[in-house]
């Protein structure tokens, strides 16, 4: 099973996008809240080099934004 992990916001559409299509998918994944979690969003920043959220991560590929198709094909679905 691949580790996915999503930086989020709760206001953020393109965030709540992502996690139901993960939810949709059966698709297991841990979730970050940016906007409450200062150290989360240090790491965030970091890896990606983005402020914007989404940045998901699918083992070590990164995807910023909801990219639907990306997505299904890090997952294989």
């Amino acid at each position: 099973m691949k580790e996915v992990t999503i930086y989020t916001t709760p206001t953020c559409g393109y965030c709540k996008m992502a996690k139901e299509f993960f939810v949709s998918n059966n698709v297991q994944f841990s979730e970050y809240d940016v906007a409450a979690d200062l150290e989360k969003r240090k790491e965030m920043i970091e890896k990606s080099g983005q402020m914007g959220v989404p940045v998901i991560f699918v083992d070590n590929e990164m995807t910023v934004g909801f990219d639907k198709n990306r997505l299904s094909s890090l997952l294989g679905l």
